[in-house]
């Protein structure tokens, strides 16, 4: 069990969660370019990049264009920090993410392309930060690690309970309470599910609590009984 200050989190109600998640994943998932088989490793980096704070839709739609100019970290090591700015622009916070894709880039380079095995040596890649990494190592590593961002966050906290810091990268019981979630044989699902779940129906504004199967257990729709 996991506890935060009174609030106990059973592995019962986490099994309950991760089989309905799957469930409502097999009939309602949403298909991307990078959840296909044949999707290589520097596109899935190249994605979870672009994907910051940007609905995954608008990174599907763009991302083909993207890749047919940068296929590779060898072509994105010759571009300057600029050209990816302007390139990107269309997605949004074209600064940020142009600077992380020119840093990474140039340390991919000259690695040929080639990630550490270990997370605390891909920690200190320039710019990969929390949320990449976590992706490096579940998708690349196949470790049964969480996407957590504020999706995943927020469906989380409605169902179970909520976090005590601001900043989920440092709350240890939210941290800690997405990786059991995730902690499944079919991990890359579940993370997926939960992401696409959030999208759908457990939306920051107006969700779709009448459409949701977590309906009779939510704590966000006891709190606020109107919905």
């Amino acid at each position: 069990m996991q506890k935060n200050d009174s609030v106990i989190v059973s592995e019962e109600k986490i099994e309950c969660f991760q089989k309905k998640i799957l469930h409502w994943f097999t009939y309602n998932g949403r298909y991307f370019p990078w959840r296909k088989k044949s999707v290589t490793n520097y596109e899935l980096i190249i994605s979870e990049v672009l994907l910051q704070r940007t609905k995954a839709e608008t990174v599907s739609k763009y991302l083909p264009l993207f890749l047919k100019k940068y296929s590779s970290w060898n072509k994105l090591g010759e571009a300057t920090e600029q050209e990816l700015q302007e390139i990107i622009k269309p997605l949004g916070l074209y600064k940020q993410k142009g600077l992380r894709l020119f840093k990474l880039a140039k340390e991919l380079k000259s690695k040929k392309g080639r990630f550490p095995k270990e997370r605390s040596q891909v920690e200190k890649i320039p710019m990969m930060g929390q949320y990449i990494t976590n992706a490096y190592e579940l998708y690349i590593l196949k470790k049964k690690v969480p996407l957590l961002d504020v999706n995943m966050a927020r469906l989380l906290e409605r169902y179970f309970e909520p976090r005590k810091l601001a900043d989920i990268r440092y709350d240890s019981f939210l941290q800690s309470l997405a990786h059991r979630v995730v902690n499944h044989e079919k991990s890359k699902e579940i993370n997926w599910a939960i992401l696409d779940f959030a999208a759908k129906v457990c939306k920051a504004k107006k969700p779709s609590c009448d459409n949701c199967m977590f309906i009779n257990n939510c704590n966000f729709r006891k709190k606020f009984r109107f919905f």
